[in-house]
């Protein structure tokens, strides 16, 4: 019975030889295919290069580049040989890479391209334990003449090399991998201190995927859009592992740019989106309606709300009786089914949602039209594996039951606990992290302690309110998760993202808040509004008329002490450059609370305007400063 990814692997390999498309990677305006035969034979030889460059069995190795087929077949490559893999997110700069190829003791780093081996020679004294940096993309690096670097194909040649004198090393090399094997060092998002490295075997990532198979099973027919940032556990799971599991298709995009693009080509049967992505997919219809002719607004405008109610219905396990059914039918025909088409969603079965809690209003959307959307919660530590939601079982607030194999409580002080076999071997080189993570119950069943709020309802659904601590509780003893209004807020087609302060020592609510810079300016366009630069667009009267009438409308729906009172447009996007928020776009609120200090000092006075004055770091290094004339608008 396989028990590692690389077993399953060589198992579907043996299975489906040349007969069947393992993978699809688009280059250069085509699609081209790749059997399980020729993707083993390129794993084969990588795996077995690693060898002649000295990788012995438990050795880490860093990867940093985007999801193609050759960090597919390094992902691969590496496990097979005994090899532990410590995933970077694509974006990371050059100090978060280092602490985290220097933390996780990774011996080799294998690196996209030009932009990513520059990184590593930025840092290379940081991290003087990497033996070599394997490079696949050779675009812009014909010049580079150090030894410390070295192609993917010169280590597959080494490979082939040592194959013709040992060919079956590959064979016995994968046979000695065990379940229980560290397979994946994921690092936390941070969004408190310095990421943590979370320890996963082999065990707990394909048992998660059997898991995730077991609510949504997925066929050897299956595509599969790969693109999520392997930082995030969600594609080692629901990529990667499903891969070897389910034997899914894996299709990778030509370009980050081009995603969108390629899912509407491939119309993959599921599909993975992070919250952020269907927030933005929704303000993009919006945003794309009040452009469309008038036949297209006419019928969004008829028909949306028909698909809202019959969604309702369809979630409360009703009938859609025989007029709103029609109506529906003739929703689907005219709107929702081209809609779906645009959208790369036509055949999709389970379009699935993580990452942070999405908003009751973008579910509802996407059900509206047609899509099977569901939200799964779960974190790295317990191999993403918490609850899902089930078919026929959804509830727009909540964020599932607990998937198979998955135990969930509430704490005495409202935190979620989660007892799993998924559940993660620890923090790497931090037994104290660890055990402050995990309790251990009288009956020694071990629980992760998430550090998140919720409860569950009546029908084993659990609810999620927030992190604890960032619950906000007013002077008046009022206290509730800003995650849930700014939700609300990021809904809006105008707003991009919004983060809502207050404290005991304060009795309302404001915000600071993020225009849609797109949506914004042909909405300026339109209105003759002339502008320059986002912050002054920003600061705009009429743009500021526009979010506090949004802002208004949107206080109506949330509860009253939930309500935002005053509001500032920020002069600049948050961004995770500037630590502002994790590469997974979780806001560091302790972060911007400092840094922003003096704007939410102003938001609870009775000033009217302030000028701001911000630090702005230039490409080549120098430091500036930038002055802002802020408005506070009061709602």
């Amino acid at each position: 019975m396989p028990e590692t990814f690389a077993q399953y692997f060589l198992e579907k390999a043996d299975k489906y030889g040349d007969q069947k498309v393992a993978l699809r990677q688009k280059e250069y305006g085509i699609w081209r295919e790749y059997t399980w035969q020729e993707s083993l034979e390129e794993v084969r030889s990588f795996a077995v290069g690693l060898l002649q460059l000295g990788l012995k069995r438990g050795d880490h190795v860093a990867t940093i580049g985007d999801n193609d087929k050759q960090y597919l077949w390094g992902y691969l490559g590496i496990h097979a040989i005994g090899g532990t893999v410590v995933s970077l997110y694509t974006d990371a700069n050059a100090p978060e890479a280092a602490y985290i190829i220097q933390d996780s003791d990774a011996c080799i780093v294998l690196a996209q391209d030009q932009e990513q081996v520059d990184k590593m020679l930025e840092i290379r004294e940081e991290i003087p334990q990497v033996q070599r940096v394997i490079y696949w993309d050779e675009s812009g690096l014909w010049e580079y003449d150090d030894p410390w670097l070295i192609s993917f194909d010169e280590v597959q040649a080494l490979g082939r090399k040592l194959l013709e004198e040992e060919p079956q090393r590959f064979d016995e090399e994968v046979a000695k991998g065990i379940g229980d094997d560290v397979a994946l060092i994921s690092y936390t998002s941070g969004t408190t201190g310095a990421p943590k490295g979370a320890m996963l075997s082999h065990f707990n990532l394909i048992l998660a995927a059997k898991d995730a198979d077991a609510v949504d099973p997925r066929s050897d027919t299956d595509n599969h859009v790969s693109f999520l940032p392997m930082g995030w556990i969600a594609e080692h799971v629901l990529g990667i592992a499903a891969h070897c599991h389910s034997a899914i298709i894996l299709n990778f995009p030509e370009e980050p740019e081009t995603v969108r693009e390629n899912v509407r080509e491939i119309a993959p049967e599921t599909i993975v989106y992070s919250a952020g992505l269907w927030d933005n997919i929704v303000s993009i219809v919006q945003a794309r309606m009040l452009d469309a002719t008038w036949i297209n607004r006419f019928m969004y405008k008829i028909f949306m709300p028909i698909g809202r109610r019959a969604a309702d219905k369809k979630l409360r396990g009703e009938s859609l009786g025989l007029g709103l059914g029609l109506l529906y039918r003739l929703g689907d025909l005219l709107f929702f089914a081209p809609l779906r088409d645009q959208l790369g969603l036509s055949k999709v079965r389970t379009a699935l949602t993580g990452g942070a809690a999405l908003s009751p209003d973008v579910i509802r959307f996407f059900h509206g039209i047609g899509v099977n959307l569901k939200q799964v919660y779960g974190m790295t530590e317990i191999s993403a594996s918490g609850t899902v939601h089930y078919d026929g079982d959804i509830k727009f607030a909540s964020v599932g039951r607990s998937m198979p194999h998955t135990d969930v409580r509430i704490s005495d002080s409202g935190e979620i606990h989660f007892s799993t076999p998924c559940l993660f071997q620890g923090y790497y080189k931090n037994p104290e992290k660890t055990a402050e993570s995990i309790h251990v119950d009288p009956d020694g069943k071990r629980w992760f302690m998430t550090g998140d709020a919720g409860y569950i309802d009546d029908d084993g659904h659990l609810i999620y309110l927030d992190r604890q601590k960032d619950m906000i509780e007013l002077s008046n003893g009022a206290r509730f998760s800003p995650q849930f209004i700014e939700g609300h807020l990021k809904f809006n087609p105008y707003i991009k993202d919004v983060m809502l302060v207050g404290d005991k020592s304060r009795d309302a609510v404001a915000a600071l808040v993020i225009m849609e810079f797109d949506n914004i300016s042909r909405w300026a366009e339109k209105k003759g509004i002339g502008f320059t630069t986002f912050a002054d667009l920003s600061q705009k009267k009429p743009v500021r008329d526009l979010i506090k009438s949004v802002v208004q409308e949107i206080n109506e729906s949330v509860p009253k002490d939930g309500r935002v009172q005053s509001f500032v447009l920020m002069p600049k996007e948050f961004d995770a450059d500037e630590a502002e928020m994790t590469r997974s776009r979780k806001l560091k609120r302790q972060v911007l609370a400092n840094k922003y200090a003096e704007i939410i000092s102003a938001l609870y006075s009775d000033k009217e305007t302030l000028t701001f004055h911000s630090e702005v770091k230039y490409q080549d290094g120098s430091v500036g400063s930038l002055e802002n004339e802020l408005n506070v608008i009061r709602v």
